[in-house]
């Protein structure tokens, strides 16, 4: 048994450490941004809207990781509904905060469900043609944060047996519900206020506050399940 699955029961020691403060770190990142490379309220929450791509990814990769068989089938599911749910989500706000004039649609529109994709694909690509190399080295961070829980708390951590396809599918919708109403009403507040630098660091502090609340909960609950008697 390594380190990381020996002291992984009650959600303790080096596993916890590092999945937390890489959470902490990356979640700095845009306080920065805010401070010294004068983003704005657009920045931020496409920056945070981004994230869901990263939380996309990872929860693909449980799946397969988890079931390769089954997981390719639930993972395709996942990516035309998820992709769909978070390709909405970016469009309305780069409508909103980044360019009105924006189009999710080309002249050769994807078939039936496959919109959905389409429209997240669409505004992925305009987000990056958009986007400062200061971001995208936030974004990259995101990623290798959430890549820093994915190795210790499923591969080398309890979650990989304790959570089925169907959890790991269903997992990050509550997360990114919680986390987006807070992001966005926090955005449209300091919208509304034009924007002053202190509200832009609340809102940086709101987010950071509310990811490692669900953060916690969510492993305290599986490492509660994991630790609990057999019977």
């Amino acid at each position: 048994m390594s380190l990381w699955q020996d002291m992984s029961g009650a959600y303790y020691g080096p596993r916890r450490r590092a999945s937390l403060a890489a959470l902490v770190l990356v979640n700095l990142l845009p306080l920065v941004g805010v401070l010294f490379l004068d983003w704005d309220v657009a920045a931020l929450m496409i920056l945070y809207w981004s994230e869901n791509l990263v939380i996309g990814f990872y929860t693909l990769a449980k799946l397969l990781v988890k079931s390769p068989f089954a997981g390719w089938f639930k993972g395709m599911f996942f990516l035309i509904h998820y992709g769909g749910f978070c390709g909405v989500h970016g469009m309305f706000i780069v409508l909103m905060l980044l360019d009105e004039d924006f189009s999710p649609f080309s002249s050769d529109p994807w078939p039936l469900f496959l919109a959905f994709p389409q429209i997240l694909f669409n505004v992925t690509a305009h987000v990056l043609t958009h986007a400062p190399p200061q971001w995208l080295a936030a974004f990259a961070a995101l990623f290798l944060s959430h890549g820093i829980s994915f190795f210790a708390n499923f591969l080398y951590g309890p979650e990989r047996d304790e959570l089925d396809t169907g959890q790991i599918m269903s997992a990050p919708y509550a997360r990114i519900v919680v986390l987006h109403l807070a992001v966005l009403f926090g955005g449209f507040g300091v919208m509304a206020l034009g924007q002053p630098l202190f509200m832009l660091v609340i809102l940086v502090l709101l987010k950071l506050g509310v990811d490692i609340s669900l953060h916690m909960r969510e492993h305290k609950r599986l490492a509660a399940l994991e630790s609990a008697p057999n019977v």
